[in-house]
This record gives structure tokens, C-alpha cells and sequence, in this order.
């Protein structure tokens, strides 16, 4: 019996020790708070790990995009940009995403090598993410959140929805599928936001 009340007292002990140890990680884990969609980490369509607060000072276009889209045809215009204001550090990220239907099958290679070939693309592509659902990846959730991007907040309807970053990593426009890149708000909102320090 003694032995029994022992053990009892052993896996209690390891079970409160394994409890603070959850909450203490719990805690250092939600002490930086999100307050910019710069500040996450994210695979390149090559994997390789970049850390989004690189582009701080920059104006940054966040899109998800796809290669077999009515809106595919968009890469063109956002290319467009990307080579117009790139030395005014302005930058696109590219985010391929498969939520509508199936509009992005490929693998991370195949669309890499679609864009390069087809578009020419030189903006950064980013790896393959869900920009909705269960399985919506961390920026996304972030993006389309009340709670974290109050004013531009709400469910990814289609591809090539676009999100605008000031230089101080702030969300500060929100563009619909039908914007094209090119339209005159689109320009509008960009070129305002690289005139702010």
C-alpha cells in the first residue's frame, strides 16, 4: 500500500512539473504579441525559411496566387509593379495557394517554373500555403482575422486577393480579386504608402 501511494505521489509530481513547464513555454510563446503580418516566418517556394520582418522599410504586397485561375493572367500586371517600384522598395509576395477549386494543384517546383516561364516573375514566391479553412497557415489567419487586422479583416473570398504593408509593417489596403494590380486605387494606395517614411 505504501509502495502503491508512493508511485501515486511520483506521477502526480511529474504531472504538476509538466504542467508548469506547458504554461511557462504557453507564456514565452504569446509574450511577443502579432501586431504585423511581417513579423512571421515563412518557406520560399525553394523551402528555405524567411523571416517576413527582412522586408520592414519596405512597401510589401501580400497575395495568394494560382496558376490556373480566370485572375492567372494578373501575374503580368504584378510584375508590372514589381519592376516599377522595386527600387522605391517596394515588393510582392507571392503565396500559391489550392483553397478554389483546385486552382493551384501544382507542387512548389512545377509553379515556380510556371511562373518564371510563362510570366517571367521575378518576385518573390513563397511555398504553398492554405489561405482558408481548417488548415489556414499562421499569416493568413493573422490577415483575415478581426482580431488582428481590424479594418482589413475577413474571409480570402478568391486568388489574387491583395494586401498592402506600409514601411512600419501595418496593413494599410485591402484589394479584391477584381482589382487588377494595375488599376488606378491599386497605384493609388502603393504609391502613397512608399511616399510615408
Amino acid at each position: 500500500m505504501l509502495s502503491l501511494s508512493k508511485s501515486l505521489s511520483a506521477v502526480c509530481l511529474t504531472l504538476f512539473v509538466s504542467a508548469i513547464a506547458a504554461f511557462g513555454a504557453t507564456k514565452g510563446a504569446n509574450a511577443k504579441t502579432l501586431n504585423s503580418p511581417l513579423q512571421f516566418t515563412m518557406a520560399n517556394i525553394d523551402s528555405q525559411m524567411v523571416d517576413l520582418a527582412s522586408y520592414k522599410g519596405k512597401v510589401v504586397m501580400i497575395v495568394n496566387v494560382a496558376s490556373k485561375c480566370v485572375f492567372t493572367p494578373q501575374y503580368a500586371a504584378l510584375e508590372g509593379l514589381y519592376r516599377k517600384y522595386q527600387d522605391r522598395n517596394f515588393v510582392i509576395l507571392g503565396f500559391p495557394a489550392n483553397n478554389f477549386l483546385l486552382q493551384e494543384p501544382g507542387t512548389n517546383a512545377q509553379i515556380k517554373d510556371f511562373c518564371k516561364s510563362t510570366y517571367g516573375i521575378t518576385f518573390p514566391l513563397m511555398s504553398k500555403v492554405s489561405v482558408a479553412g481548417k488548415d489556414i497557415c499562421p499569416l493568413y489567419s493573422y490577415l483575415t482575422s478581426e482580431k488582428t487586422n481590424p479594418g482589413f479583416a475577413g474571409e480570402i473570398p478568391w486568388n489574387f486577393t491583395k494586401f498592402l504593408v506600409n514601411r512600419q509593417g501595418k496593413v494599410v489596403a485591402r484589394f479584391l480579386p477584381e482589382n487588377k494590380p494595375n488599376d488606378e486605387v491599386v497605384i493609388k494606395a502603393i504609391e502613397q504608402a512608399l511616399a510615408e517614411n
